[in-house]
């Protein structure tokens, strides 16, 4: 499942990765009301596209409602899984129907300070069990159902669902994801962690996701 809004930019070559895989059962891309051509880049790729609110958490449970196989694998548009993803994908599914799965997070920028973040977001995952949604989720839809699936809220929809996984059931995949740095670049490598670390902090806190959404823009 891949939700988009306006994300012709990356979308073409993550769907190039999945559409050329054997693993793959199918393609669910869930529009958001994009305005540019993701829609028609999904479709020529052969993915199916739905439309649903817009909204991350609502575009994921969404998609999942969609989907028809067994096990479900949501993935953020501008991140590709790298070489030997599918085999790394083939023994996560052959041995842990108990438990979801993600994977550990590059960024496609040179730069110490991506190196420096990477090194974060990994001690994040290590130390906290809080991997993001752009390091996807691989997960039975056994587990997915019995958890609740994903809540139709703004943001934190990652966070929301991954602490009700908990740290038991969550377990690295053993591949790697390729992320768009883009954001780290137009939002600055200190200002947009910082802005997450603030967003974190206030959902732990129980502010509404509605109100911490109007913060992130």
């Amino acid at each position: 499942m891949i939700p988009v809004l306006d994300a012709v930019g990356e979308l073409a070559k993550t769907l190039a990765i999945l559409a050329g895989s054997a693993l793959i059962g199918e393609i669910v891309v869930v529009d958001g009301g994009s305005r540019d051509a993701s829609a028609a880049i999904a479709r020529k790729a052969g993915a199916r596209v739905i439309e649903a609110p817009r909204g991350r958490g609502t575009q994921l449970a969404a998609g999942a409602a969609a989907a028809l196989h067994d096990w479900l694998w949501f993935l953020h548009a501008d991140c590709r899984p790298q070489p030997d993803w599918e085999d790394a994908v083939r023994a996560f599914i052959s041995s842990n129907g108990d438990k979801a799965g993600y994977f550990a997070l590059t960024l496609d920028d040179a730069a110490p300070a991506a190196r420096r973040l990477e090194r974060i977001i990994a001690w994040r995952c290590r130390a906290l069990a809080l991997p993001y949604g752009d390091q996807g989720l691989l997960i039975s839809r056994r587990l997915y159902e019995t958890i609740g699936g994903y809540a139709p809220i703004p943001l934190m929809e990652d966070v929301d669902i991954v602490r009700r996984l908990g740290r038991a059931r969550l377990q690295p995949v053993g591949a790697t994801m390729l992320a768009s740095a883009q954001r780290y670049k137009s939002g600055g490598y200190l200002r947009r962690p910082l802005r997450n670390l603030v967003c974190l902090s206030l959902y732990l806190a129980g502010v509404a996701p509605e109100r911490i959404a109007k913060l992130y823009g």
